[in-house]
C-alpha cells in the first residue's frame, strides 16, 4: 500500500483495507458450507463460526458510540463469543453485519480533524489513528484464520482468494 500523503488519503486507505479484509472473509465464507462453518480442527481451536461471532461482537463494541464511550462495552460478552451456544449461521451473520455497519458509520463520518482525538478502549486512551490501526490489525489477524480454516476444510476444492500457487509470475501486485 502506498504511503498516504494526507489525512484524507489515510482515512481512505484505512477504509479500503477494512473493506478488503471484509471481502476476503466473505469470499471464504461463500466457499464454506454450514458443516465447514462450525468445524473445529480440535477441541481447543475456534471454528469459523466462533471467529465470525467474535469479530461481530468486537466491531459492535468498539465502534458503537466510538467517540463517547469505552470501546469495551459493558453489554459485550467477549468470553461468550468463544462458546458454542446453538446459534445459527444466519444469526452469526447478523451479528457480523451489525459490527461492520457500526464501523462503517464511524468511517463514513471520519474527518482529518478526528484523527488525533482520543478515545478509550478497555480503559486505555488511544488516538483515533491508533484505534483504527489496532482494529485493522485485529480484523486482518482473524481474516487469515477464517481463510485458513475454510481452505483446510475444502482442500483442493477451495478457490484461491489471492494469487494461486505457481501463478506469481503472471500476476501483478495489487
Amino acid at each position: 500500500m502506498p504511503q498516504p500523503s494526507s489525512d484524507l488519503e489515510f482515512i481512505e486507505a484505512i477504509r479500503a483495507e477494512f473493506a478488503r479484509y471484509r471481502t476476503l472473509v466473505e469470499k471464504a465464507l461463500e466457499q464454506a458450507g454450514d458443516e465447514d462453518f462450525f468445524w473445529k480442527p480440535d477441541a481447543d481451536s475456534n471454528s469459523i463460526a466462533l471467529i465470525v461471532k467474535h469479530l461481530g461482537g468486537n466491531l459492535q463494541s468498539r465502534w458503537t458510540d466510538f467517540f463517547t464511550t469505552d470501546g469495551e462495552k459493558a453489554w459485550r460478552d467477549r468470553d461468550g463469543e468463544f462458546e458454542e451456544r446453538g446459534v445459527t449461521r444466519a444469526e452469526l451473520m447478523q451479528s457480523w453485519e451489525k459490527g461492520w455497519t457500526a464501523l462503517q458509520a464511524v468511517l463514513d463520518g471520519l474527518t482529518p480533524a478526528d484523527l488525533l482525538r482520543v478515545v478509550t478502549i478497555r480503559g486505555h486512551p488511544h488516538t483515533v489513528i491508533l484505534a483504527l490501526e489496532r482494529a485493522l490489525a485485529h480484523v486482518a489477524y482473524h481474516a487469515g484464520q477464517v481463510v485458513l480454516l475454510a481452505k483446510a476444510r475444502k482442500g483442493g476444492a477451495f478457490t484461491s482468494l489471492s494469487i494461486a500457487k505457481g501463478q506469481s509470475k503472471g500476476s501483478k501486485a495489487k
